[in-house]
């Protein structure tokens, strides 16, 4: 599950860089008066996705094999991984289309309704992993086919709720919005949702280039990075969440001019995820047996874990440090900068911290982990340059 969840992470890249584009882009429209022009910008991004989806599933279906081979997955768990992968491969035009409508939702400044439905999915993705892997002893695809059934459900109620809704919103939604792309529309989306695209591709390449690596030093190393990924992820969705959040509030403000706010939104983002790091990293230090007891029973693994705890705090506080400065870049709409963070987080600096410290320095595993999160503050210093400079002011969709 561990090594098939980092395949479908990695293939997701498109739908997180294009919808995070789009979410921007509405928020823009919004908070410059032009709601006349979202509905047919949905219409656009949602046509332009679900080609993307369909190719990438196609594709990668047939070069599942070959991927896991890259990524040195362990015999033993090579038939589940591959389990695993070709029912989420399957699925993927559901994880594209719920990331496209909970897209708009943001981007009209609704994060409420969003939450409801996957929230909802969330529940039925456990109940279902029950049924179908101890009740009905379907491994690993039956944990995929748990995800994805629950991302169909977050995706189908979304539209509909959205439909249902669409006077709510001042949406008109029609067929022939629908149906069609607008070249203009679909090039401002193309050059801000590339380059957000390319950001999370290049860092989700990096962590397959990294975890390639670890997967070599055995199943124990190769099991505890599933769980170190895990505790990531933890802390990554609250930082994704509110740069999310802030995402759409500085496209908002930066669409209305009100500039001074600005500043006041990363600074609320920054007290709040500081804050939450703060508490998890005390109960790394205080209790890491039975954290990591959650997952696993196996005293190897957890060994590794305990070495691994100053990593995970250094990981949790890169969390808490992009997440403000992403919510400033990704929300003025400034491509430029989001590029150079892409080559700068996902390649240079991931990738050559890695190599540095787990090969040259030979700390091995730990040293691959520690390049990992210590790569993760890439964005804080480039967003503090670009806060500064003022020309988040200049740049707009």
């Amino acid at each position: 599950v561990s090594i098939g969840g980092d395949v479908t992470n990695f293939l997701t890249f498109i739908a997180m860089g294009f919808s995070g584009a789009g979410q921007v882009i509405i928020s823009q429209y919004l908070g410059s008066g032009q709601k006349d022009k979202i509905s047919r910008f949905i219409g656009t991004m949602f046509n332009f996705l679900m080609g993307c989806a369909v190719s990438i599933s196609i594709v990668c279906m047939v070069l599942r094999a070959p991927i896991l081979n890259v990524m040195n997955t362990p015999p033993e768990a090579y038939s589940e991984a591959l389990n695993y992968s070709t029912v989420c491969i399957a699925g993927l035009v559901f994880i594209y289309g719920y990331n496209i409508v909970s897209a708009v939702l943001r981007g009209m400044g609704d994060s409420i309704r969003p939450f409801i439905f996957i929230g909802i999915a969330a529940v039925g993705n456990v109940i279902l992993d029950i049924l179908f892997v101890l009740v009905m002893g379907l491994g690993s695809g039956g944990a995929a086919l748990a995800t994805v059934l629950s991302q169909a459900f977050s995706f189908i109620s979304c539209t509909i709720y959205i439909f249902r809704n669409k006077e709510r919103y001042d949406l008109t939604l029609s067929r022939e919005e629908l149906t069609g792309i607008e070249k203009p529309m679909l090039g401002s989306l193309v050059k801000l949702g590339l380059p957000m695209a390319i950001k999370f591709a290049s860092v989700m390449t990096s962590k397959l280039f990294v975890n390639a690596f670890i997967n070599s030093y055995g199943v124990a190393v190769s099991a505890f990075s599933g769980i170190a990924h895990k505790l990531s992820s933890m802390t990554n969705m609250m930082s994704n969440a509110f740069n999310t959040a802030g995402s759409t509030m500085v496209g908002q403000n930066i669409g209305a001019g009100r500039f001074e706010r600005v500043g006041k939104v990363m600074k609320s983002i920054f007290s709040i995820t500081v804050s939450i790091d703060i508490v998890l990293s005390a109960l790394m230090i205080l209790f890491p047996e039975q954290i990591y007891g959650l997952f696993t029973t196996d005293p190897e693994v957890i060994s590794i874990g305990i070495k691994y705890v100053p990593i995970a705090i250094l990981t949790f506080f890169s969390s808490a440090a992009r997440s403000g400065m992403n919510a400033l870049i990704n929300g003025s709409g400034n491509y430029k900068v989001n590029f150079a963070t892409a080559i700068l987080d996902g390649i240079v600096n991931r990738i050559g911290l890695a190599l540095l410290f787990g090969l040259v320095l030979e700390m091995h595993a730990y040293g691959f982990w520690l390049g990992d999160a210590l790569a993760g503050f890439t964005p804080f210093f480039i967003g503090i340059v670009f806060y500064y400079s003022g020309r988040w002011k200049k740049r707009s969709v």
